[in-house]
Parts: C-alpha cells; structure tokens; sequence
C-alpha cells in the first residue's frame, strides 16, 4: 500500500531536481546521489573498522598499548578509505567540473571544456579492467589531442543497473558546462 507523503527517498526521484533559489552555486557539489554499490562497500568497509575498534579497545584491556595503537590506526586507515570511497565521483560548480578518484582529483574550468557529449562505448564494469558495452560521458578539453576521459559511464559504482540516474547526471553536468562556459 504506497503511502500518501513524501520521503527523503522519494525526493531526489523526481524529474524536477533542480537547484533552489538560495542554493550557492560557487560550492562543490555532485549531481547525482551516490549508487548503491558505492554506498554499500562503504558500510561494510565502516562495519569492519567498528569490528577492529572493538579489537583494539580489547587489545588495549589486556595487552599492550603499543599493540593496540597500532590496530587502532589500522582502524583509522580503514575508516579513512571508506569516506574516501564515498567522495568519489564528478563534482561540479561554477568554477568547473572535478573528477575525484581514490588517490587523485583532477580539475577542469569550464573554459577549459571544449564538449561534454554521452557516447555508447566499452566501459570498465565497477572500475575492474574487464569492459562491457555501455555509455559514458566524455569530457573533450580544449587544445588536447589525447582520447577524452570518461567523466561518468553507466557501468562504475553510482550507475550500475541505475540507467535513469546516469542520464540525469549526464543531463546535469551538460546543462551546467552549457551555462558557464558562455559566461
């Protein structure tokens, strides 16, 4: 029986997402939500950080304190990834748009943009070396004669088997290159 209010979930579902009035546009922010497989590799990477938390306050009781800062800070490693994990993905702004992988961030200024344009390609499934047939928004920068880099396929860990999301975020990023690289 579908309830009659809205959720939080129901929210970010709408064709209409679009920025409020006092929203500021010079701050960072994705257009889309993070995808299930992300989120979810998160959580477990934050449960098995409770786990091993859990092990150093035992260590700590009963061992020694050497023993346990180290599992500590092998907790905080982990923890650490998984918020890493998290931020990963295509940022934009009134400055550009910004590709944020596991150990770099890559910027680009919309004047930098030569094109945004959603393709059908070979992408990487969940960021593995093995491809499938899928789409990818491909960012062309000005001056650069190199292949364009993939800005978001339908296939990494925020689209998989979410194809409506991805044409949304493809949509979003383009609308928003549109707008700022004639101003």
């Amino acid at each position: 029986m579908p309830l009659p209010f809205l959720t939080a979930d129901r929210a970010f579902d709408t064709a209409d997402d679009v920025a409020l009035p006092y929203d500021d546009r010079d701050l960072w922010r994705r257009p889309y939500r993070p995808g299930p497989w992300r989120v979810g590799a998160a959580a477990l990477m934050l449960l098995l950080a409770s786990f091993v938390l859990f092990a150093a306050v035992i260590i700590a009781a009963t061992g020694g304190p050497s023993s346990a800062a180290v599992v500590f800070g092998i907790a905080v490693v982990v923890i650490l990834c998984a918020l890493r994990m998290l931020r990963m993905g295509a940022w934009v702004s009134a400055h550009g748009v910004r590709q944020v992988g596991f150990f770099t961030t890559r910027t680009v200024a919309w004047q930098q943009v030569a094109s945004l344009r959603t393709v059908q390609q070979p992408v990487r499934w969940l960021g593995l070396p093995r491809t499938v047939q899928g789409q990818a928004l491909l960012l062309v920068r000005q001056g650069r004669t190199t292949e364009p880099s993939p800005l978001l396929t339908t296939h990494n860990c925020d689209f998989l088997a979410r194809d409506g999301a991805f044409n949304r975020a493809a949509d979003a990023v383009e609308a928003w290159a549109d707008e700022y690289r004639r101003g």
